[in-house]
């Protein structure tokens, strides 16, 4: 793709929403005074990139949607006519791209549920970013529950390993032929099942790419979901304390050829030993989150001693770091690491750590610093028998009424 190309949007809003109780179709409830459907569009809407957006709606919502834009006067001029919907999710994209197909196409097309208010301007150029390299790209989280895999009988039949398995979220890139390509094979074989374009798109025999996800990219099911969404939304208005949290770690160097920084494979001429990655960036960050809200250490969580933590990526720990922030109704502010060592040297992946670590974490890349230093040949570090790294986090939690 060139600079000149297309991105369009596909934003599925035709649902029902039946586990978020009752009331109107979820898409159309208000959070912090606002239609939910009114803050997806708006941020699409305003995302330069974005070329064309195609909501696709139930048949009987038209007066809804139309009360849903009617506060997006600035981007109107990019929100296409509203595409009538079918009864299941795999059949109103469909639609949505026939629709767009019908107006020229594209070359790139995200796609993106409604129901998620809070994606961000980030999570859209990362969605891009992979859409340019792959004909099919899903946004996925590290999992922090173990997962088991059950049968009829409700026995448990097997434990997959947490370090390959992703939450997938939206929006999902996609070369938009192809997609559009997947669809049709699918519908002419009769197929109904997919909730997720990245599973239909895999069917198909497209190689699907999974990138950083956004924790906070929340997707509002039940009706605790709306009023945790309020909360959150109406935090401006909550009275918050500052906390600031402390982490350090340090492994020493041993046989190998890489290292994990950051949550990034970088080469060097040894290894370190650690029961997990060993990622010294990510289990100070790790440290300091959970210093920052008093829930114990890294070494608490997730102990050496457990065989299930073996060699495990330790993405998977500061993304439940960020998780008990969270829960908390907690705010992240910032991030800063320094790493200490000789080598390997940090500038040639700074940025690509920086990233790895908003992503994990649900920030934007200004909220995270990432300095190196050495240590003047002086100590362990200096003598190059291993690395160390300490951090900072910053956050807000809410004062405690009562």
């Amino acid at each position: 793709m060139t600079s000149t190309e297309s991105i369009a949007a596909i934003i599925v809003a035709a649902g029902r929403g039946a586990r978020a109780g009752a009331g109107e179709p979820k898409q159309y409830r208000r959070v912090g005074g606002e239609m939910i459907l009114s803050r997806t569009l708006r941020t699409f809407a305003s995302h330069p990139a974005i070329n064309r957006i195609f909501t696709v709606i139930h048949p009987d919502d038209g007066a809804l949607f139309a009360s849903a834009v009617e506060c997006l006067a600035k981007e109107t001029h990019k929100l296409m006519p509203a595409v009538h919907g079918a009864k299941m999710r795999q059949g109103s994209v469909h639609l949505g791209l026939q629709a767009l197909k019908a107006t020229g196409g594209t070359d790139l097309v995200l796609i993106h549920d409604a129901a998620r208010p809070f994606v961000s301007a980030n999570l859209i150029d990362r969605a891009i970013a992979a859409g340019r390299s792959h004909d099919a790209a899903i946004p996925g989280v590290a999992v922090t529950d173990t997962i088991k895999r059950i049968g009829e009988n409700g026995l448990v039949v097997d434990t997959p390993p947490r370090d390959a398995l992703r939450a997938v979220q939206t929006p999902q890139a996609f070369r938009f032929d192809a997609i559009l390509q997947a669809h049709d094979k699918a519908n002419c074989a009769g197929l109904t099942q997919f909730t997720d374009d990245g599973a239909l798109a895999e069917w198909a025999g497209l190689k699907v790419f999974v990138f950083e996800g956004d924790m906070n990219n929340t997707k509002l099911t039940h009706t605790d979901d709306f009023a945790q969404a309020e909360r959150r939304i109406s935090g401006t208005r909550t009275e918050y304390v500052a906390r600031i949290g402390t982490g350090f770690d340090v492994h020493a160097f041993t046989e190998g050829d890489h290292v994990w920084l950051g949550g990034v494979r970088v080469p060097h001429d040894k290894g370190v030993l650690a029961h997990s990655d060993g990622d010294v960036v990510l289990h100070a960050l790790t440290d300091a989150l959970l210093g920052a809200i008093a829930e114990g250490d890294i070494g608490v969580l997730f102990p050496p001693s457990d065989p299930q933590w073996k060699g495990a990526a330790s993405d998977q720990f500061l993304a439940e770091a960020a998780r008990r922030v969270h829960a908390r109704d907690g705010i992240i502010d910032h991030l800063d690491v320094t790493l200490l060592c000789e080598k390997p040297r940090l500038t040639p992946y700074r940025e690509e750590m920086r990233q790895r670590i908003a992503g994990i974490v649900g920030l934007t890349i200004d909220q995270v610093s990432l300095k190196a230093t050495t240590t003047e040949k002086l100590g362990f570090t200096g003598r190059s028998e291993g690395l160390a790294a300490q951090s900072a986090a910053t956050i807000r939690l809410p004062v405690q009424q009562g």
